[in-house]
């Protein structure tokens, strides 16, 4: 006899600094069978740890909240952030910000039983879609003074250490991301960034050429006009990445 084995249940997690809002999200989710409620959290800064250390395949996140809002919880998680992601809030203003984000749907306050379960049939369908895929990002999510701006990874010319930020420069334009260097030199795609100082990382598709300093130091000339210091920690790394032998 066959027996088919058991799908696995799709790990959520509820997010919102609401009680009630929790409790009328999970009294829904507890009713389907597929899935497995892993947690609920009251803040933004809360649902950070719950994230990386639950890792759900799905979360139920809302916008406003204090100290962390939705979007503070998308920029800092980076490629931590689950397949997908239904923001909820009962600001509609928002929605286009969502999308941009990286949000799979909006369910905006108060909303009935038929479009919650459109959400979640739409969440499903993107988690079976992406099992066993890693999740590749394109973008980072900027969250300012009144403001979201998204920057895509592949227009940034070099990035800064800013204590514990990182500022991305890309052109004559820079924007702090809270993320530090370790995090973004794991995250970003090796074949295109390269670590060339403990405070730098640099676009290898904008890189010009090296050149010496009176001082006998290396440095990397950018297309940009930018001239950034290159320790000798990370020389070799970089001229194996541009295909220069060592001559040393």
């Amino acid at each position: 006899m066959n027996i088919r084995p058991r799908a696995a249940k799709i790990r959520t997690l509820v997010v919102d600094d609401e009680p009630l809002a929790r409790s009328n999200l999970t009294v829904l989710l507890r009713l389907d069978p597929e899935i497995e409620l892993v947690g609920e959290c009251g803040s933004g800064s809360e649902a950070v740890t719950k994230i990386r250390g639950k890792k759900p395949d799905l979360v139920f996140l809302d916008v406003q909240m204090p100290e962390y809002d939705g979007f503070d919880v998308v920029e800092k998680l980076g490629k931590d952030l689950p397949a997908a992601v239904v923001f909820v809030t009962a600001y509609d203003q928002y929605a286009l910000k969502a999308f941009e984000a990286g949000a799979l749907d909006y369910l905006l306050k108060p909303f009935d039983n038929a479009r919650f379960e459109r959400a979640l049939s739409r969440a499903k369908e993107r988690i079976a879609q992406n099992k066993g895929t890693p999740r590749k990002i394109d973008h980072f999510v900027i969250k300012g003074a009144g403001q979201v701006t998204f920057v895509k990874i592949s227009e940034i010319d070099w990035i800064e250490a800013a204590d514990y930020y990182a500022c991305l420069h890309v052109r004559t334009k820079s924007h702090l991301l809270r993320r530090r260097m370790s995090e973004l030199e794991r995250e970003l795609d090796q074949a295109v960034f390269c670590r060339i100082h403990r405070s730098s990382i640099v676009n290898l598709n904008r890189v010009r050429g090296l050149e010496t300093n009176a001082d006998g130091e290396y440095e990397v000339l950018l297309d940009t006009g930018s001239k950034l210091r290159l320790s000798r920690r990370y020389r070799k790394q970089l001229q194996s990445r541009l295909g220069i032998r060592n001559s040393n």
